[in-house]
């Protein structure tokens, strides 16, 4: 009986607590022990009580529910908020979430191991490889050069850039060839390999090319190439342009006019191989470990995820973005999506890894804030 009552004023004043300040909600954080017997949070391992202190007062108004896995040299798991702000149920720590850009690790590992197998070679081009896909106006686009950024492509179609615009038309289909012929339209932006710039765009067409050169689906070799070796159960793209996402999930909200608004259910089909992934932070854990550790792609494709282009101010290799704190270099990629911010990151030897899945109710933003408040205690020391 007193369990329902919580729920039932939880669920009751959470609007207004989210509005005005936090509200204590249900809350995990269970420090681990290293293999050989020392404690996480110790001055080896990860900053326990920083991290500690960044999901207390979970829900608030920037996020409803937080999960974080600490790994490596001393470990840290944590998870507070709640699933859903209808019931005030507590969070699922093994929820599944939309893991947003994390999709393309995915993806660049799959190019990776087509070019270890020489079934493309990253000096190939997009003209080789889907031939008619680009007009005469393009220079050669290197595989290369899509992997990193630096393939001079104009950003595609889209159904709203922001959480807002894309609101009303949340169940509606944008395909990846609308996506790339609107891009195509725009013309290059800029001769292949001297500028690089983030965006979905090179992805799309890296999902294109693998499709074309396998003959199979992306999904499909996502499953076979990636999730099946490393034991991803629980990490799946959605069939077509299903906006749900099945099994035991933690529900995401966005301020939208003033309002927080479930935005749970959205057809992502528009993302596909650059921001379309369903997982669990312990299947991107074991995604993080198993790429760093060489079993996803071999030497010396690899290296070209820790490798940046030639170019002024690049961060980026092939997917993966590095960037230092507190004196350790840190290879990552973050995901975006209305309501679901996502980061995977480690030092190049794994001595210290961090995933989280954040249901911030501004995902679409800059994520400065989230990163540091969720992220950058894991790399205090």
């Amino acid at each position: 009986m007193r369990r329902t009552t919580r729920s039932a004023l939880l669920a009751a004043g959470l609007v207004l607590a989210l509005a005005g300040g936090p509200l204590t909600a249900p809350a995990l954080a269970a420090p681990q022990r290293t293999p050989n017997g020392t404690a996480a949070g110790t001055a080896t391992g990860p900053d326990a009580e920083a991290l500690a202190a960044a999901i207390a007062g979970l829900p608030d108004h920037d996020a409803t529910a937080a999960v974080i896995r600490v790994g490596g040299d001393g470990t840290w798991h944590g998870a507070a908020g709640v699933r859903d702000v209808r019931s005030g149920a507590p969070v699922l720590a093994d929820g599944r979430f939309r893991a947003g850009s994390v999709t393309k690790v995915v993806t660049a590992a799959i190019v990776l191991q087509l070019a270890s197998e020489g079934r493309i070679s990253l000096d190939g081009t997009v003209q080789r490889y889907l031939p008619g896909l680009l007009t005469g106006d393009f220079a050669p686009i290197t595989v290369r050069e899509l992997l990193n950024y630096t393939s001079g492509l104009h950003s595609g179609a889209s159904l709203g850039d922001t959480v807002e615009e894309g609101y009303p038309h949340r169940f509606e289909t944008l395909t990846p060839r609308q996506v790339v012929a609107a891009s195509v339209a725009r013309g290059p932006a800029y001769a292949p390999g001297t500028h690089q710039d983030y965006d979905n765009i090179h992805y799309t067409v890296l999902g294109m090319l693998i499709e074309k050169v396998t003959g199979d689906s992306y999904a499909h070799q996502a499953a076979v190439r990636v999730f099946r070796p490393l034991g991803m159960r629980d990490s799946s793209f959605p069939c077509g342009a299903d906006p749900r996402i099945h099994g035991p999930h933690n529900r995401g909200y966005d301020w939208i006019d003033g309002k927080l608004v479930d935005v749970t259910d959205w057809n992502m089909s528009d993302r596909w191989a650059a921001g379309d992934l369903i997982s669990t932070t312990a299947d991107l854990q074991r995604l993080l470990v198993g790429l760093f550790s060489g079993r996803v792609v071999p030497q010396p494709q690899l290296g070209e995820m820790f490798t940046l282009p030639d170019v002024p101010g690049a961060r980026y290799g092939a997917a993966l973005e590095r960037f230092e704190l507190n004196g350790k270099v840190i290879w990552g990629k973050t995901g975006s999506r209305p309501g679901y911010a996502t980061v995977i990151a480690a030092t190049r030897d794994l001595s210290r890894t961090l995933v989280y899945s954040v249901e911030a109710t501004d995902a679409k933003g800059d994520g400065q804030g989230t990163a540091e408040r969720f992220g950058y205690p894991a790399f205090n020391r």
